[in-house]
């Protein structure tokens, strides 16, 4: 029944501006989406062994437990403690002869700086922070394939990918994934032109329920879409600054607030100043 897709399949706590973390439900609609266009994207085979070494309290582990799952692939969990090692890191992907992860930039710099260089992996996933120009250009040469993901909690992990190459000069965040839109919108809600930056507005199967308990943000948060003729039709207001370059792809700007973003993780200064 469409009742069962709008249960919660589950619900991630991020930070929070006032102090206070605000937990984020995702249906079972939005994760079954993701994962479907995800999987077109990034093609996962039954072959495939992917290392998954993110904490399940970060949403970046959804699409490393799950995907391999439906897809028939297999899952090696790496413990936590060899995660933050980087020869410990190297070590465990050839030992388990890992073809795919997924990492933050922040982890994929700790394994080249261990001397680590690309052993089994074949596809390779960097997302969840700022990814610089020179690391962009490293990962394309570490494995078959690499891959640039963008997207916030609120919409179900990644909205956006966009492949990697070795002479590439400046990092795009790509372009979005199946049946997710993206809106680039000034202060008033209007459209903005190619190559004049905006904040981001995400609408698609894969946007939230909302904030657990939170009528009134997420209403703030979640806003109508004006340019949908279905009743209920919204659009997450990311808060993030980004413009529109060739082809239709996105670069990421900024912030329109003060967040700001520790090894993939997202923080409020609003929480630091409370605590």
């Amino acid at each position: 029944k469409s009742s069962h897709w709008e249960s919660l399949a589950y619900v991630i706590y991020t930070s929070g501006s006032t102090g206070q973390p605000k937990g984020v439900g995702i249906s079972h609609r939005a994760l079954s989406h993701f994962l479907t266009a995800f999987q077109a994207q990034i093609a996962i085979r039954p072959v495939d062994r992917l290392l998954s070494g993110t904490t399940i309290t970060f949403d970046m582990a959804v699409p490393e437990i799950w995907l391999p799952l439906v897809t028939g692939a297999q899952v090696c969990v790496a413990p936590k403690a060899l995660t933050q090692d980087g020869k410990q890191l190297a070590k465990l992907i050839d030992e388990t002869n890992s073809s795919v992860m997924q990492g933050t930039p922040a982890t994929w710099q700790m394994l080249f700086e261990s001397g680590w260089t690309g052993n089994s992996l074949q596809k390779i996933v960097c997302g969840g922070d700022i990814l610089s120009p020179g690391l962009a250009r490293k990962l394309p040469g570490s494995g078959a394939e690499a891959w640039n993901c963008y997207g916030p909690t609120e919409t179900t992990v990644w909205s956006t990918a966009a492949p990697l190459e070795a002479g590439i000069e400046s990092v795009s965040i790509g372009t979005p994934l199946a049946n997710t839109e993206l809106f680039i919108l000034d202060e008033c809600g209007s459209h903005l032109p190619i190559r004049t930056t905006g904040e981001l507005y995400i609408g698609g199967t894969s946007l939230a329920r909302g904030y657990i308990k939170r009528p009134a943000l997420t209403a703030e948060k979640f806003v109508p879409n004006p340019w949908s003729r279905d009743i209920g039709h919204r659009l997450y207001k990311t808060g993030d600054l980004v413009r529109s370059v060739n082809g239709g792809r996105l670069e990421f700007q900024g912030r329109t607030d003060h967040q700001v973003k520790v090894r993939g993780f997202r923080i409020e200064l609003g929480e630091v100043e409370t605590a």
